[in-house]
């Protein structure tokens, strides 16, 4: 339940549903079904319907069950094993598929329905699974398609316990709500309310109880590798006991041959010194436990010893732990939901249930990032078309000599069998780190899937050159001088440009937001190139905001602009308030609510005011003319709408 507790996180809502459908609860009931002709020996299974118990007809046992053998009669032994033989050659995903034909066996063997008293016959079949529940189930046909589709198949009775509607067919089962019929005590009551008396019914007469099931698993442990932790485990004349804490941390034994050797024990039985023990408790001879924590294990909690490495003493000292904890922001790739990112929650909650962690959660944020697909392949009915003869037209592609023919565009994921990998060392020694960083921000939102276009390269590569020549001064011809750094205050418009981009850039970097952020840097730099000089109180806020984004070159421009000491130790810009709203709002003129002109005015400016100007301005005017002015609304700083009639 505590897994289930989101409450705390602002994770993306696709995951947090992934991992509540992978940790799967149940509300339900557990109810025992005596098996006939076989004195104390009881059926139990999970049911979310205890509501649907008078309708439950036969029940299935997983092929894997325990008591299948001993309750399997002679005659049909020879077909339950072969069954057995061929479902545990099948997959959990083969045997659990919807569409799949039902198969199964009868055991002979019959179970004694404890509300009704009949006896119904006990089935094995694949859809049933030994690790879910208790490895049984009763079979309600009328009330779950599985059930019915296996009880049409054998020529089992199916009788309902939830009355459809009348327009209801009866080919298949019905699994919506409705009044309960068929169900003796139950009768006439809802769903729900058949459900919880049913559960209070059961308990009463000793026949169950209420449960809640997860179909949560947990993670395999079977692959061992040497490298893993070994467990603090010895075995004393056969007992397993814990090691004493003051031979905490078991430590791996060198071994020259860590290979897995086909022994059902891991690599770490070959370490026969480390192996062959003594209890200090007992002076007993001791074997310590061959196994070792899996791969993923050190996984779910490398972020707590990130924060005191060299610790000999405990996992992570209390003070660090508190000052560091929570993660704030986990960037990761949504493959890691339901396994890396579900039991690293739960090895956490463990660690703040036992006092070791100060927070009942690891990650607080967690975006995922899009995977970057190769280059767009082009193709008209199948065969590859050059990209230089293809242009965009509108949405779409189409040849750039026959526009009537659309090709059609496609990215596929990196791979060399496709041969669109892209190597990241040659496009560094092509364009520069900070360029292609830059590119890859720029693409587009962080959590998409985008294709790679190396002229987007390019395309940041020209700006950061931009960017340099803008600072650092250049005799490059730039389409137009480049403007002298001075040492002059800026102008009001140069102040009010750079501060709205401060805001823009901040709150861009802040939300991940970074291909806008670069957007805003870029239309400084366009607007900058247009100024006569570069005041100083510009140029060095802009380096800054730039650091973040093209790290190396903003550190060359901070020297550029004589200091001695990296930008990483000066402050961030922060925004002027009084800076981000403009002089001057430029207002769009409606009559009878369709746009007819643009007016400019003072944003302090009262509604009277702006009435007038739209009314002198021409455009408007000659819409106004001739007409009756029968309402002039003034939205503040967003539109003018004239209603006019004759």
């Amino acid at each position: 339940d505590e897994l289930l507790d989101f409450s705390q996180l602002d994770w993306p809502e696709p995951i947090l549903l992934m991992q509540t459908n992978w940790i799967g609860r149940s509300d339900g009931a557990e109810i025992d079904f005596p098996v006939a002709g076989h004195p104390g020996v009881e059926l139990r299974v999970f049911t979310t319907r205890p509501d649907t118990l008078f309708g439950a007809t036969y029940m299935v046992l997983a092929p894997e069950h325990d008591l299948v053998a001993k309750l399997t009669t002679p005659e049909q032994r020879a077909a339950v094993e072969a069954y057995r033989e061929a479902a545990s050659r099948k997959s959990e995903l083969e045997r659990t598929e919807l569409q799949k034909e039902k198969t199964g066996v009868f055991t002979g063997a019959y179970a004694v329905n404890p509300a009704t008293g009949r006896e119904i016959p006990i089935w094995i079949a694949d859809y049933v699974l030994a690790g879910y529940g208790t490895g049984a189930i009763m079979a309600v046909p009328a009330q779950d398609q599985r059930d019915f589709e296996f009880a049409a198949k054998f020529g089992l009775p199916v009788i309902r316990t939830v009355q459809p509607p009348a327009d209801f067919d009866g080919k298949s089962a019905w699994l919506g709500d409705g009044i309960v019929i068929n169900s003796g005590f139950l009768n006439g009551k809802s769903v729900e309310q058949a459900k919880a008396a049913m559960i209070e019914w059961l308990e009463r007469q000793g026949h169950g109880e209420r449960r809640v099931n997860y179909r949560l698993r947990d993670w395999l442990f079977s692959r061992q590798r040497y490298w893993g932790e070994p467990f603090p485990i010895v075995f004393v004349d056969g007992e397993a006991k814990t090691v004493s804490d003051g031979e905490l941390p078991v430590r791996l034994p060198e071994l020259e041959d860590f290979k897995p050797s086909g022994s059902p024990e891991g690599p770490l039985a070959k370490a026969g010194a480390w192996l062959e023990t003594v209890d200090p408790e007992t002076g007993k001879k001791a074997r310590r436990e061959t196994n070792t924590m899996p791969q993923w294990a050190g996984s779910c909690w490398y972020y707590l010893r990130f924060i005191d490495p060299h610790n000999d003493e405990r996992l992570v000292d209390p003070a660090l732990e508190k000052y560091w904890m929570p993660v704030d922001l986990y960037i990761g790739g949504s493959e890691h939901a339901v396994l890396h990112l579900l039991y690293a929650r739960f090895w956490h909650k463990v660690l703040y249930d036992a006092g070791v962690v100060s927070t009942p959660e690891p990650f607080m944020k967690l975006v995922h990032q899009g995977i970057i697909l190769g280059e767009l392949e082009f193709t008209v009915n199948g065969e590859r078309v050059p990209e230089e003869q293809v242009e965009k037209q509108g949405d779409k592609f189409v040849l750039r000599d026959r526009p009537d023919v659309v090709v059609e565009a496609r990215a596929y994921k990196m791979s060399k069998a496709r041969g669109n990998v892209v190597n990241p060392d040659e496009i560094v020694a092509r364009y520069g780190a900070d360029a292609f960083r830059l590119y890859e921000m720029f693409m587009g939102p962080l959590e998409q899937v985008k294709p790679w276009n190396t002229r987007g390269v390019e395309g940041t590569h020209r700006f950061l050159n931009r960017a340099w020549r803008l600072v650092a001064g250049s005799d490059a011809d730039d389409g137009g001088n480049v403007p002298a750094l001075v040492d002059t205050p800026p102008t009001r418009e140069q102040s009010r440009l750079l501060h709205q981009t401060i805001a823009k850039v901040t709150d861009d970097i802040e939300a991940m937001r970074f291909n806008t952020a670069i957007s805003a840097l870029m239309e400084l730099t366009n607007a900058a190139y247009k100024w006569p000089s570069l005041p100083r109180a510009v140029a060095e806020p802009y380096v800054l905001l730039l650091s973040p984004l093209a790290p190396h070159l903003a550190e060359e421009l901070w020297q550029r602009l004589g200091h001695g000491e990296s930008l990483a130790y000066h402050a961030w810009p922060v925004a002027d308030p009084a800076l981000l709203k403009a002089d001057v709002l430029e207002i769009p003129v409606q009559v009878n609510g369709k746009v007819r002109g643009k007016i400019s005015v003072p944003a302090e400016a009262h509604e009277d005011e702006v009435i007038e100007i739209a009314k002198a301005d021409q455009n408007v005017g000659k819409h106004l003319a001739g007409q009756s002015v029968k309402h002039a609304i003034y939205v503040r700083g967003r539109i003018v709408n004239f209603v006019v009639g004759r």
